[in-house]
């Protein structure tokens, strides 16, 4: 069985450091892409810019988003994964210390698939990224392959 990738698209490096010591500590040990703004999470989808030439038939089991992103902000890139057919039912959970009620709804209206503000202690974050993983890793049901020409979810 192959691994399934996990794109986080975070550009504080503290948060991406979090998140990855947080699923090693609760084992999950799939391949993660970084992308350290909007932009490349962008590229990396669609296979541009610099990962022009990648499988883009292969994307992630599920993308981690922040909203407070360079060059393109979270819901802008989120606009843009629902407004494709190649990544229109992409999971995407919001993950990000934004207490703003209007992102919540943004979020929501532009097609998230959950909205969850970061806690501040490490386990606290550590338990939330564990949930993640047990819930869009093992129990979620995706869509089958065969829906979506040409799209292998791994």
């Amino acid at each position: 069985m192959e691994r399934k990738t996990i794109l986080i698209i975070e550009d504080d490096p503290d948060d991406v450091d979090l998140t990855l010591r947080a699923f090693k500590k609760n084992n999950i040990s799939n391949e993660v892409v970084v992308a350290r703004d909007g932009a490349e999470g962008i590229d990396y989808l669609f296979g541009t810019g610099t990962y022009e030439g990648r499988d883009t038939t292969i994307l992630p089991v599920f993308v981690l988003l922040d909203l407070n992103l360079p060059r393109i902000d979270g819901l802008e890139v989120l606009r843009r994964i629902r407004e494709d057919e190649r990544t229109k039912f992409l999971p995407v959970v919001i993950l990000t210390s934004s207490n703003e009620e209007q992102d919540v709804v943004n979020g929501y209206r532009l097609g998230a698939n959950s909205y969850i503000r970061k806690p501040v202690d490490f386990n606290q974050f550590s338990e939330t990224v564990n949930q993640l993983g047990l819930y869009w890793l093992i129990l979620n049901e995706p869509l089958p392959d065969s829906t979506m020409p040409g799209r292998q979810n791994r």
